[in-house]
């Protein structure tokens, strides 16, 4: 009989969204089989941040982020900024954001999603954390902010989209890239191309629950347990390294990351 494989972690999923707060146990526990061992709980606002921070006190395997989606770069004022300063200091706070740049929808000005996009790198230098960081459309504002604020802990591109230019700058600077189901969708060759080309030691894994399904599960709602999916993805792609390689190298680059309490 095989022996089992290493255990992975979910770095981005949203279980604090409404459509799973009448099953969450159900959820975990679908993770927990699948060999998911920690999710990485991420607040888009103050609200979600709030209830991310909750969960991740009720449940030994949740931790949280705290931040502002681009799209809610409008809200920031001075008391939401206080007041996610004062989560982001709560033990089980592993990371700013999501926090960015999107240009795709502009549901805030771009003026007002680079001001705050700037005042929470500024939060994640002053507790010392990583940022978690939404880009679409956003390129080289993108890279540049991050340049000029030069978080002490870095972070990571999550849901990464973008071209093997854009990560390889990234990761240069010292983030780390992670992919979602997107991978593994049908139509993202050129993506997988990005991911074979990238040092295996800068990846992370992502659900994005409840967004963004892997296939063959497209349809469902997706959830922590499908991540496992994105490993097999990037096993595949990274064919001339052990299967077990690639999963115990993505867990440790995450546990390095968030500081997870993680054996």
């Amino acid at each position: 009989m095989p022996a089992p494989l290493p255990p992975v972690i979910d770095s981005h999923a949203h279980l604090q969204f409404e459509e799973y707060a009448a099953e969450l146990d159900g959820v975990l526990a679908r993770a927990q089989e699948a060999g998911v061992e920690a999710i990485i709980n991420v607040g888009t606002d103050l609200a979600s941040s709030r209830s991310a921070v909750e969960l991740a006190q009720r449940f030994p395997q949740l931790y949280a982020t705290v931040g502002l989606h681009p799209h809610e770069a409008a809200t920031l004022t001075a008391d939401v900024g206080n007041a996610l300063a004062d989560l982001a200091r709560h033990p089980k706070v592993v990371a700013i954001g999501e926090t960015g740049l999107d240009y795709y929808y502009q549901h805030a000005p771009r003026e007002a999603q680079q001001a705050a996009f700037r005042a929470q790198l500024e939060l994640a230098q002053a507790v010392d954390l990583p940022v978690v960081v939404h880009s679409r459309d956003a390129k080289e504002d993108t890279l540049r902010l991050l340049a000029e604020a030069t978080p002490t802990r870095k972070g990571v591109l999550h849901c990464f989209t973008g071209d093997l230019e854009t990560a390889t700058r990234a990761i240069t600077m010292g983030f780390y890239i992670s992919f979602s189901g997107i991978v593994t969708f049908k139509n993202a060759g050129p993506l997988r191309d990005v991911a074979k080309a990238l040092p295996l030691e800068s990846l992370l894994i992502e659900t994005d629950c409840p967004f963004l399904t892997p296939t063959p599960y497209r349809g469902k709602r997706n959830e922590p347990a499908l991540v496992v999916r994105v490993a097999e993805q990037l096993a595949e792609l990274k064919s001339s390294t052990p299967t077990e390689t690639v999963r115990s190298t993505i867990r440790q680059n995450t546990n390095t990351l968030f500081r997870l309490t993680l054996r």
